[in-house]
């Protein structure tokens, strides 16, 4: 059992062993993805703040997951072929993992367990619910995008909601808070 954030055991998404001790010191911003989702445009905002404060410190970690409406349904090689080609994406990424449900990852079990609520969650779920989606517990994951702030010391500080995009001022001052700490 892992004892700490930074012991949970991923895979990059060239299948090789990693973990977010790697990044220990980094203010990370932990993103499910999927490459057929409305949201996907998302990237490009992502891999903007990336370039604009990863001399600060930041690291965005991006996760496929294809647990909502199957909208990750590629390979992780076609995956990374995608998020290089399509928005030439530089931040990590890593194998595709589930964020939900019985097969959920260490990772997002130890995220949303931390913080499980969402900053600007009301209005996206509201929206899932009239398509008659089902949006599970509260503390679950809601859908694809949905983004946790880690400090440098490994704390799990702050989850945002699919919909809050990257230069949303809620993200960006929490963002700038823990980087400058």
């Amino acid at each position: 059992m892992a004892t700490s954030i930074y012991d949970v055991p991923v895979k990059r998404i060239d299948g090789s062993d990693a973990c977010l001790g790697d990044y220990r010191n980094k203010v990370l911003l932990v993103v499910n993805v999927a490459s057929k989702c409305g949201l996907t445009p998302q990237y490009a905002g992502l891999e903007k703040l990336y370039q604009d404060k990863r001399a600060a410190g930041l690291e965005i970690l991006a996760f496929p997951a294809n647990d909502f409406k199957e909208q990750e349904p590629g390979s992780d090689a076609e995956i990374r072929e995608f998020c290089s080609r399509t928005y030439d994406i530089h931040f990590p990424l890593f194998s595709k993992i589930s964020v939900i449900g019985a097969d959920q990852h260490p990772l997002y079990a130890a995220l949303t367990s931390a913080q499980p609520a969402a900053i600007g969650d009301g209005p996206f779920r509201e929206r899932l619910k009239e398509y008659g989606i089902d949006t599970g517990k509260p503390a679950d994951v809601l859908w694809n995008f949905e983004k946790f702030l880690i400090d440098r010391q490994g704390g799990i500080v702050a989850r945002f909601a699919p919909d809050v995009a990257a230069d949303d001022p809620r993200l960006t001052t929490a963002i700038d808070t823990e980087l400058a700490k």
